[in-house]
């Protein structure tokens, strides 16, 4: 087991973001295209966070051309280069699915403006 720890710990972020759910964060992440390497910014708002530790995992979800894109990232994955925070979320619960079924300003979260 203690393979498995080592393996972890090499992967561990210690400047991991703080974020919550219902903030709107930017991902800046790696993507691999034939030969080449490129940087591609994923801004939503965080529905889901789950797991802890190097395992922790988070669910974008943002409107493309008003359909619902979803993507799943891991917080310490060496894939994510960067991961900012541009709006507070102001929610009171642990997943907010409901907003799938929502469009336009229904799908909005209030913005939290003491923190």
């Amino acid at each position: 087991m203690d393979v498995i720890k080592r393996i972890e710990q090499e992967q561990y972020k210690e400047n991991a973001p703080k974020f919550n759910v219902g903030d709107t964060v930017k991902v800046h992440y790696r993507i691999k295209e034939g030969n080449r390497e490129r940087i591609q910014i994923f801004e939503g708002t965080v529905i889901k966070v789950q797991g802890e530790g190097v395992r922790r995992a988070f669910t974008v979800r943002r409107l493309s051309y008003g359909v619902g894109v979803e993507r799943t990232f891991l917080v310490h994955s060496p894939r994510v280069e960067d991961l900012t925070v541009t709006k507070k979320g102001k929610v009171r619960r642990a997943r907010l699915f409901y907003l799938r079924g929502r469009v336009g300003k229904a799908a909005k979260v209030k913005e939290k403006t003491n923190y």
